[in-house]
């Protein structure tokens, strides 16, 4: 099993820290700081840990919260060098710090968050300037769509993402995405893979509640985009692909009227224990004179304890078919218990779905696992 994160978080990183702000600002009483720090630190998850030292440093730092983030700024380093075991992590109690009292210090926060990023990350400390000084904080954003730093750059998708993992949600711009849309305009064909992933993700997210207004955005964005855009935009719309919604595969090319037909469906093997895997093999056909595209997905209703089903989608493929033609997908499905499913015995309906048409693909029993 993987050692916990929280265990390469440990105390080595509040003396890190004591040594950076004592460097910047000599008057800084490490002893008495480690001594908060580490108070029941042995007890603390990740986070948990990091706002203690936060918490630490808000106690420890000038009152003047000017002088403060002054002394954070300054305390940082070269950002190609992290300091610390963690490496960026370091970097994390920083972030707290900047989110929970700099609110009142605009200016010097966003400093202070366009260095962390460049060292670390502020896609969180971020977004509590998005709920106190939004349109300020917007503006920000945009200028730094043009900055020269890529982390600075994916800063901007990131921290604008209403659904980010792990952070509070973004409800107004939930609510309203247009705001961030415009951000992501400037953004969609940066010359960096990373930051336009972010975008990506980004959109993902907004089509989760405005599925139309990402949709409306795709086809504009597909429609005169490179290969790069291009690939933005499938990931974009993962989501909403996965659940076979027919606008959304229309933009990617792949509407309903698709004339790809299923020719074959295999399931090997028909009858497995837990802990086993699932081939499933698919024939597609291609019967027109035309080069066609086909998105390939597969659907298995897992059996619940209760003896209900629930079912999970699996990415198949994309591919092309030539004229007259057919291609073949190919997908390896694990069986084995999984932190995130369980797996019961029973009946397993599998389908497969072409281009958002569902057909049925057959079936496969599972029983318990293999007594070794």
């Amino acid at each position: 099993m993987a050692e916990p994160l929280k265990n390469r978080f440990g105390p080595d990183v509040p003396v890190t820290i004591a040594s950076m702000m004592a460097e910047a600002y000599p008057a800084f009483d490490r002893k008495t700081f480690l001594v908060d720090c580490l108070d029941g630190y042995d007890a603390l998850e990740l986070t948990p840990r990091a706002r203690r030292i936060s918490d630490a440093l808000a106690t420890h730092l000038p009152p003047n919260r000017d002088v403060a983030l002054g002394i954070v700024i300054d305390s940082l380093g070269d950002e190609d060098a992290p300091a610390g075991g963690m490496g960026p992590f370091v970097y994390l109690p920083h972030v707290y710090f900047v989110a929970e009292h700099g609110l009142d210090h605009f200016e010097l926060a966003m400093t202070a968050q366009y260095e962390l990023t460049k060292r670390f990350t502020a896609e969180f400390s971020i977004r509590a300037y998005l709920e106190h000084h939004r349109d300020r904080t917007l503006a920000r954003l945009r200028d730094w769509t043009r900055d020269p730093n890529v982390h600075v750059r994916r800063l901007v998708s990131e921290s604008t993402r209403p659904r980010l993992p792990w952070a509070p949600r973004l409800k107004e711009l939930q609510a309203d995405p247009t705001p961030v849309i415009e951000l992501l305009e400037l953004l969609k064909d940066d010359p960096e893979e990373y930051v336009r992933r972010s975008v990506a993700n980004n959109l993902n997210d907004i089509a989760k509640d405005h599925p139309a207004v990402v949709i409306e955005l795709a086809r504009r964005w597909w429609a005169d985009g490179d290969q790069k855009r291009r690939r933005l935009v499938r990931h974009g719309l993962r989501t909403l692909i996965k659940q076979g919604r027919p606008d959304a595969l229309d933009v990617l090319g792949y509407g309903p009227s698709s004339p790809a037909r299923i020719t074959s469906v295999t399931l090997t093997p028909r009858r497995l224990a837990i802990g086993e895997k699932l081939r499933i093999e698919a024939r597609i056909e291609n019967p027109t004179d035309t080069e066609i595209g086909a998105l390939v997905d597969l659907r298995v209703h897992f059996v619940k304890s209760n003896g209900s089903t629930s079912p999970k989608v699996f990415k198949g493929a994309e591919v092309v078919i030539e004229p007259g033609s057919s291609a073949t997908v190919r997908k390896t499905v694990s069986l084995a218990q999984h932190t995130t499913r369980t797996h019961y015995p029973g009946v397993h309906r599998v389908e497969l779905s072409i281009n958002g048409a569902t057909h049925d693909a057959g079936s496969f029993e599972l029983v318990a696992a293999r007594q070794p």
